[in-house]
């Protein structure tokens, strides 16, 4: 007979076979937590989160046209649900050679924009990676969490003794500081708020962390 305690482990192996022979990834197959933490020692690639990157011809690219564009997102649509992202290749080598004025010219003559930011920062949202901002008086750093990371976890990132004695965090939010363009005026529009153990970090907080 089959060992009991392998039994469990069976019947999700067994699972997971009916699942990629019938056609389908394995992240868009119904699962419950238990059989989630079982498939993540598995290792599986279809089990992990994608983002489809289209890569088009500079011309189609700038004319936002091509032929089988539609048909391939149809079957993404289908087949997972997740993001694509048409970009081209040829493109973007064209602006890594560039200084940045020529590349601003370049994009605005062709009426696109480089996609390179964007799929980065696509790429870390399916992935639930965020990033928060710490400013001093002589250097910005960019830290990068797991999204629904909280504050003193988020102060550990820097360093440990500053989760251990994490006191408050003074915050200010990216959109806030976009529109007002400094702290000093975030800070007397009020837009600077005091956090404390259980606040969620978002993504692009700027944050000044109190510790002991």
């Amino acid at each position: 007979g089959i060992d009991k305690s392998k039994k469990a482990d069976l019947e999700m192996r067994l699972k997971v076979k009916e699942v990629l022979e019938g056609g389908k990834q394995i992240r868009c197959a119904p699962w419950n937590n238990k059989e989630i933490e079982f498939m993540n020692t598995l290792q599986l690639l279809t089990s992990k989160p994608a983002v489809f990157l289209c890569n088009l011809s500079e011309n189609d690219y700038c004319r936002q046209k091509n032929k089988y564009l539609a048909k391939v997102k149809a079957w993404i649509d289908e087949q997972t649900g997740e993001p694509l992202i048409p970009f081209s290749a040829e493109f973007e080598s064209k602006l890594v050679s560039m200084t940045a004025a020529e590349s601003e010219e370049y994009q605005a003559e062709k009426k696109v924009k480089s996609q390179v930011s964007r799929i980065i920062t696509q790429g870390y949202h399916s992935i639930n990676l965020i990033h928060y901002f710490t400013a001093g008086s002589d250097e910005v750093k960019c830290w990068t969490i797991q999204l629904g990371t909280k504050a003193p976890q988020a102060a550990g990132r820097i360093h440990g003794d500053m989760e251990k004695g994490f006191i408050c965090a003074e915050v200010i939010h990216w959109a806030d500081f976009d529109a007002l363009e400094s702290e000093s005026a975030c800070r007397d529009e009020g837009k600077q708020h005091q956090e404390g153990r259980n606040y969620d970090v978002l993504d692009g907080d700027i944050i000044f962390f109190k510790f002991n």
